[in-house]
């Protein structure tokens, strides 16, 4: 359960500190900081109205958690990516600016390195050497 009743009755009415709060009430002090200034920004003062209960007061200063969009992002071009690195000057980080510019809603840069990097173990790397028997001699 939250302490925010807590902190602010220790703020307004007891007049400590932050440092003191957040000691008192085991919480970090940004978190004291952040729990006062929402409440200053709401219009809160000391005494709480006796109406306020400690989950409308949560309510009121620490809003709901926003959903993800349930749209799927979408994928790179990882073998036109590929081909692109080919080039001299080209990056990864050039290839992410360009995905992030055509798909702003697109993902981050680790995550677009990391499945690049997943996309390339996959690929099946074999170099053929077509020779004459006996006209070449290959040393590992």
């Amino acid at each position: 359960m939250r302490k925010i009743r807590e902190i602010l009755r220790r703020k307004w009415e007891c007049e400590l500190s932050h440092r003191q709060i957040a000691e008192s009430c085991q919480v970090a002090r940004p978190t004291v900081t952040e729990y006062i200034e929402r409440a200053t920004a709401v219009g809160l003062s000391w005494p709480l109205p006796a109406e306020l209960d400690e989950t409308s007061l949560e309510r009121l200063l620490v809003p709901p958690r926003s959903v993800q969009p349930t749209t799927p992002r979408p994928m790179p071009n990882w073998p036109t990516g590929h081909e692109e690195l080919q080039r001299k000057g080209v990056t990864l980080f050039l290839l992410w600016h360009e995905y992030k510019a055509t798909h702003p809603t697109g993902y981050g840069y680790t995550w677009f390195c990391t499945q690049d990097q997943a996309w390339a173990q996959k690929l099946d790397l074999v170099m053929r050497h077509d020779h004459r028997a006996g006209e070449k001699l290959f040393v590992d």
